[in-house]
């Protein structure tokens, strides 16, 4: 299978791909990516690609709109080159909380990325934890959008914490907050909060018990911290013992890190979906790595398999 394949890492995800290819037993695609003064876009692919299957690793993060353009110019390339397929691995898809009006005259922007992707020559796209499932109704090619919620449960299970409860952070999050207590067996909670507009929200109070509990604040996505933060005050307020920070992407914008360093939560968990720089590592943060999922992915893909099977390889069902 792996004479067959070539994974190409771009800027935001080098280290991720590098693990991917391990796992599958190959090695990174030979391309350079040049970015000249005046901001524009060049991906040169070294190796040939000719009757290939071909995926591109690359997160959405910031700066969300290069990165974005990288893997619409090397699709172009790779459909110009001859690739057979091109599979966009996108373990954070940026624009993704762009999937609605949710005022008059806004745009949908997570279409209009899917439309652009689609036009470019990719042919399938894998992610992690879209922040609203509908997202893959915007493509007209196949989406697999993966969990990493067996990654983190895993974590926790090997942990052997007692007295847990799993806790959501709003009530869009209930489902996934829900499906992690059947997992770990306990109970759930849920905070009841506003957000009265972007990256402010306010804390209105706790749906459950949690006192006396060890609390895990599971999301599907970290940007500055404010709620998380606030969620896990309370939660201590309520009398919660020990509260765990955990989510699939850390976008970590602004004053996220020092916010979470300096938070109440014994334990940050945050999967690599988003590439942490070491100068902005901190104490309390523990990564889980996404590449055996993402490289069992690209083989159940290969292979004709079907995608739902890889979660039984951490004795989870999606």
């Amino acid at each position: 299978m792996k004479n067959n394949i070539t994974v190409f890492a771009l800027s935001s995800s080098k280290d991720l791909a590098k693990s991917i290819a391990e796992q599958l037993g190959t090695t990174v695609g030979k391309c350079d990516v040049h970015h000249f003064a005046d901001g524009e876009i060049l991906v040169e692919i070294g190796e040939s690609v000719r009757g290939k299957d071909v995926f591109i690793v690359q997160s959405t993060s910031n700066p969300v709109t290069e990165n974005l353009m990288e893997i619409l110019v090397l699709a172009d390339a790779l459909k110009r080159a001859s690739a057979k397929e091109v599979t966009a691995i996108m373990p954070y898809f940026g624009y993704a909380r762009q999937d609605r009006k949710a005022k008059p005259r806004q745009p949908i922007t997570s279409r209009l990325v899917a439309d652009l992707l689609t036009v470019a020559g990719v042919t399938r796209v894998v992610t992690i934890d879209l922040h609203a499932a509908q997202i893959q109704g915007f493509f007209d090619i196949p989406v697999d959008e993966m969990q990493a919620l067996p990654l983190i449960c895993k974590y926790f299970k090997n942990k052997n914490i007692e007295d847990l409860c799993i806790v959501s952070p709003d009530h869009g999050g209930a489902t996934r907050a829900r499906k992690m207590s059947e997992l770990l067996d306990c109970p759930i909670a849920i905070i009841d909060k506003r957000r009265p507009k972007p990256n402010i929200a306010e804390v209105m109070g706790i749906i459950g018990d949690v006192s006396g509990k060890n609390c895990i604040l599971i999301d599907d996505m970290i940007d500055t911290a404010g709620t998380i933060v606030a969620g896990a005050s309370v939660l201590k307020e309520k009398g919660a013992k020990d509260v765990y920070i955990a989510c699939t992407h850390g976008v970590l914008s602004g004053p996220a890190i020092q916010r979470l360093n300096d938070c109440v939560a014994k334990e940050v968990v945050i999967t690599d979906t988003i590439a942490i720089p070491e100068d902005k590592e901190f104490d309390k943060l523990v990564q889980i790595s996404v590449a055996e999922l993402l490289a069992h992915t690209i083989e159940s893909i290969e292979n004709n398999l079907p995608v739902s099977d890889v979660f039984t390889q951490f004795d989870f069902k999606g």
